[in-house]
């Protein structure tokens, strides 16, 4: 049983398969939506200084590159190119997430059926922590999307959000170092939080 918060000095964020050509296909839940969570979460990696993985495959056949909307916020992340539908069954994907150094592993992708999953229970049985970040991972249909986080779930991988991870990750807004990226992630991505953060610092003054 996972009993520790998430810290930035235990986990790496794992993206696969953040492509156009397959964010076609989702139906779990409205895109932009799906591309604001992967975004939000990106730009969470990069603030609190996450190792970052990042792979994609069927890039001149279909899926194209890793969208530009989430790629712009780590743009020193180059992904790696597969050809498995399994991330962990491609030496160089694999390779780049042991090579970090984590063993708890934070996952966002596309499709929730094939690659995240296959990821995930691969990466599970090898000894991971995996969480998958749920609400920046897109399925074929809302029922697919669901049955494939349940059957991880009960091969005993965590379900989280991106906003959760933010949070747990900053956990004191009293830690000067993340505060205005953490801060400017909620503002741009979390919706009435972020509008009622915004609201607080603009219009609530200190008597």
């Amino acid at each position: 049983m996972v009993k520790s918060l998430l810290d930035k000095d235990n986990c790496a964020l794992v993206f696969v398969d953040q492509q156009a050509g397959l964010a076609f296909g989702v139906g779990s839940e409205d895109r932009q939506t799906l591309l604001n969570n992967a975004s939000g979460l990106a730009r969470t990696g990069k603030v609190f200084g996450l190792p970052i993985v990042a792979s994609i495959s069927a890039t001149k056949v279909y899926s194209g590159p890793m969208m530009p909307a989430v790629h712009r916020y780590i743009p020193e992340v180059v992904p790696i190119d597969r050809r498995s539908m399994n991330a962990w069954e491609d030496d160089a994907a694999r390779n780049a997430i042991i090579a970090t150094g984590r063993r708890r592993l934070l996952v966002s992708g596309l499709l929730t059926e094939a690659c995240v999953t296959m990821l995930a229970l691969s990466a599970a049985e090898e000894g991971y922590e995996v969480f998958v970040v749920g609400d920046a991972c897109g399925g074929l249909t809302p029922q697919s999307h669901e049955l494939a986080l349940r059957r991880m779930e009960s091969a005993g991988i965590l379900m989280t959000s991106w906003i959760q991870v933010l949070l747990e990750l900053q956990r004191d807004w009293t830690r000067h170092d993340t505060y205005d990226g953490a801060r400017a992630i909620v503002e741009d991505h979390a919706g009435g939080y972020g509008i009622g953060l915004a609201y607080a610092r603009d219009m609530i003054k200190p008597s």
